[in-house]
């Protein structure tokens, strides 16, 4: 079973929620945390009442109340940024550094890479009259989970947080899911909002998993930028390939790079390798 989860401290998650159950039609279940569970198929929709960046090993907790095997896990989100540039955004979660913001230190939790890119298109798709851009983030904050997670959200300040068409974009893209098994990658490169990795995603067969901003390795030493590539790929269930954003790094970096990846025996692939959509 997917769970959606919803974040009762969290305004958009609140939206998203809502729409989805004014949308489609739901059964009501069970309870948890005094909220009513509810199912459609194969997504069963939870609200939590703790913010969800801290919510760690939630799954563990919804798996039995539920009695179900969880395949994987969307948190329903805002999204904060001081641009306040009006984004929807799909994206993986872990710290590759300290847990500033929720989970652990130097942990990844396991990538929904196939449907977290066919959300991305189908946002693109979904949002194309509505002033949002759609882009992927780069792995960032909490929780912490043992299933396959991705965070869906809608941004970047308050003002939007509760926009009902956003949300809408955002449930018919989720209900909608129909997923695509093809070639897994790692994103290495660029900055938060992976824009290469994004254009690369709604053009061609692929599906990303964790992908790793110039931020986080910039300032590493080999080993260390060793130790995160190897994190991602390993978080990345099923990756095949490491896909390089080439441009946005020196060439000396993209070098070590390469050399790393051939250490850890990962092969760099580029575009023109990859087949059209």
């Amino acid at each position: 079973m997917r769970i959606l989860i919803c974040s009762s401290p969290d305004k958009a998650s609140v939206n998203i929620r809502d729409t989805l159950l004014s949308l489609f039609e739901w059964s009501e279940i069970d309870d948890f945390e005094g909220h009513p569970i509810f199912v459609r198929g194969d997504n069963i929709l939870v609200t939590i009442n703790q913010l969800h960046l801290y919510a760690n090993r939630i799954d563990q907790k919804i798996a039995e109340a539920v009695d179900s095997e969880i395949t994987e896990i969307i948190f329903l989100s805002r999204h904060k940024a001081a641009s306040g540039i009006h984004t929807l955004t799909v994206h993986p979660i872990g710290n590759f550094g300290v847990a500033e913001y929720g989970g652990f230190d130097k942990a990844l939790v396991p990538s929904a890479h196939h449907s977290m890119t066919e959300i991305l298109r189908q946002l693109k798709r979904s949002a194309k009259d509505l002033p949002f851009e759609v882009s992927f983030e780069v792995t960032h904050h909490g929780p912490y989970l043992d299933k396959p997670t991705l965070f869906v959200e809608i941004g970047s300040d308050e003002s939007m947080w509760e926009d009902k068409k956003a949300a809408i974009a955002i449930a018919k893209s989720i209900m909608q899911l129909q997923i695509s098994v093809n070639p897994v990658l790692i994103g290495i490169g660029g900055g938060h909002y992976a824009p290469r990795f994004t254009e690369v995603a709604l053009t061609k067969r692929v599906s990303f998993g964790h992908m790793i901003p110039n931020y986080a390795i910039e300032n590493a030493n080999e080993d260390e930028m060793m130790e995160i590539i190897k994190m991602a790929y390993e978080r990345t269930p099923g990756a095949e390939f490491a896909y390089l954003h080439k441009k946005s790094m020196k060439r000396s970096i993209v070098t070590k790079l390469k050399h790393l990846l051939n250490r850890l025996n990962i092969e760099a692939i580029e575009s023109k390798s990859l087949q059209d959509l």
